[in-house]
């Protein structure tokens, strides 16, 4: 069994280009000590990832890949589902690996996702800004200054934090923004902030769909 899941772990990360390779890693931070894990090649990040999770690696690195939005290397190679999912991803097989509640695969609002109230939109979570920072491009900076309102001499800082990773430049900037805006940091909020950008149509319709959730 561990040899397969070895097998299906590096096969997943071969499959990632190198800076969706890097973000797996950087959200593993709190998990895997950094001195193991930013030198680590991909198979010795599978090493790290069967000793420190036994039995769960596959459940894992199914999470990590949602958070970056790389659902297709899920279906692809069947990994199991992860608790505090949402349900219904369509076409993902092995979800029976995994323990859940009653109603799995029907759709069921069983998931531990945050509560939905028409008063207050919810605020983004990290998960969120990821898969945004995934598509606003090399043009990040002038966003964060046009947009957003951040200092230059923040986002300066943050590309010399996050050398040659324009993801991770992003997501930090967008952390940055949250932190400051607290509570009104909302799907909303941001998107009213990069109406005047020409940016990705996609990304207006990933805000557009977290307004609903």
């Amino acid at each position: 069994m561990a040899q397969g899941e070895r097998e299906t772990l590096l096969a997943v990360q071969q499959a990632l280009p190198e800076e969706q390779f890097q973000s797996l890693k950087y959200l593993l931070e709190d998990r895997i000590p950094l001195g193991q894990l930013r030198p680590a090649t991909r198979p010795e990040l599978c090493s790290l990832l069967l000793q420190r999770f036994p039995g769960r690696a596959l459940h894992v690195t199914a999470q990590l890949l949602r958070q970056i939005a790389r659902q297709d290397l899920i279906r692809h190679h069947q990994l199991p589902g992860e608790w505090g999912e949402t349900p219904g991803e369509r076409g993902e097989a092995g979800g029976s690996h995994a323990p859940s509640g009653p109603g799995e695969g029907t759709g069921c609002p069983c998931a531990p996702l945050p509560p939905a109230s028409p008063a207050r939109p919810r605020r983004l979570t990290e998960k969120d800004l990821i898969q945004i920072a995934q598509r606003l491009g090399k043009e990040w900076q002038e966003v964060g200054i046009g947009c957003l309102g951040l200092e230059r001499s923040r986002l300066d800082q943050i590309q010399e934090d996050n050398p040659r990773n324009i993801i991770m430049q992003s997501f930090e900037m967008l952390r940055e923004w949250r932190r400051r805006e607290g509570e009104e940091a909302t799907a909303q909020r941001l998107r009213a902030c990069l109406a005047p950008a020409r940016l990705d149509p996609e990304l207006l319709d990933l805000l557009q769909s977290f307004q609903g959730d």
